[in-house]
């Protein structure tokens, strides 16, 4: 069961079971850039600086698609990703952000600055 507090930190499995409803496309969604499926958690800091739990969902060299709890504004963000030895943070521009189910929104953007090791946090 899903908490009724819309910022309250969704559960892996609350964020999985979206994921897994959301239609995946036959290629009907034509897009420009290779994307990836990437299902890591992650942290998007607004610039208001709120910091707002988040999964990713896709990934390419231009941008990516998040899953959230509750609506963003549009513009620039910073995206954090952490694996076991690395902590990687990125601007993003946020593009689009739309309500899916259970309060959860799917969002996606560009990134502004060049993703790589130069990005690295926490060294």
């Amino acid at each position: 069961m899903i908490s009724p507090d819309p910022w309250s930190r969704p559960s892996v499995q609350d964020l999985r079971s979206v994921l897994e409803s959301i239609e995946h496309h036959d290629g009907s969604n034509l897009r420009t850039h290779e994307r990836i499926e990437l299902n890591v958690p992650a942290e998007i800091k607004t610039s208001r600086g709120n910091t707002v739990p988040a999964m990713t969902r896709e990934i390419s060299r231009f941008g990516m698609g998040l899953l959230h709890r509750g609506s963003l504004s549009l513009g620039e963000v910073t995206v954090k990703m952490a694996s076991e030895s690395r902590e990687y943070c990125y601007r993003v521009s946020l593009e689009w952000c739309v309500p899916c189910e259970n309060g959860m929104f799917l969002s996606g953007g560009r990134f502004l600055a060049k993703p790589g090791v130069d990005e690295q946090v926490g060294e």
